[in-house]
């Protein structure tokens, strides 16, 4: 698969077969991965993998959470900007739209809505997830970093022909994931990675969410 393949190709999947993908592969990616690049060679990203029995618990534990604490805790950053402005305002509001529109859910209908972004905490069926953290020293060059090792690891997913899922909604669980995991307090939580093989006949699964022209992000000078 050519690079460009794997970058037009790979989407976001929120609908897993219960197909079992093996650790030992989840591995190999992330030992490739490990190729992204980073400034200073500092590597600022730490990766649990989560995946079998591990799973299952998780899975139990998060039911009972979600159940008694609906909202979640504490995140320890935020996920976007709290003034939004223009056009990413415009673009993240579509993004959802044409989501929810692919399962025939009508922005009305907060009940359903709740109910399908609560599939993230239960990584949508993935049979496998990964948790990736950074340390607290670092800034916004090392979380650039980080996501240049998550894009590498999703692209090497593609070409597997595994599906993934990156879910900054796992942000707003820091203590139960870091407890679960024993994450060491001098990492934090930046996201979650759901891992499996996608279900193609899953409409979620259709969406391609749209890019921005050229021109509006790009200057050649």
């Amino acid at each position: 698969m050519r690079v460009a393949e794997a970058i037009s190709g790979r989407t976001s999947c929120r609908a897993f077969t219960d197909q079992p993908v093996a650790v030992e592969t989840i591995e190999r990616i992330l030992q490739t991965a490990m190729r992204a690049p980073s400034g200073g060679n500092l590597q600022p990203w730490h990766v649990h993998v989560l995946a079998g029995e591990r799973m299952r618990e998780f899975r139990a534990l998060m039911a009972c959470k979600l159940a008694a604490q609906p909202t979640g805790e504490t995140s320890e950053y935020d996920v976007y900007p709290p003034q939004l402005k223009e056009p990413y305002r415009s673009r993240r509001f579509k993004c959802g739209e044409d989501l929810y529109a692919t399962i025939g859910i009508t922005r009305d209908n907060r009940p359903l809505r709740l109910a399908q972004f609560a599939k993230n905490y239960n990584f949508f069926g993935a049979p496998v997830a990964l948790f990736i953290s950074v340390d607290r020293q670092m800034g916004p060059p090392q979380w650039a970093d980080l996501g240049m090792f998550l894009q590498s690891v999703m692209l090497l997913l593609h070409e597997q022909g595994l599906g993934s899922c990156a879910q900054e909604s796992w942000a707003t669980w820091p203590k139960t994931v870091g407890d679960f995991i024993a994450l060491r307090p001098e990492l934090m939580l930046f996201c979650g990675l759901a891992i499996g093989y996608r279900d193609p006949k899953a409409p979620i699964n259709q969406l391609r969410t749209e890019r921005a022209a050229l021109a509006e992000t790009v200057t050649i000078v």
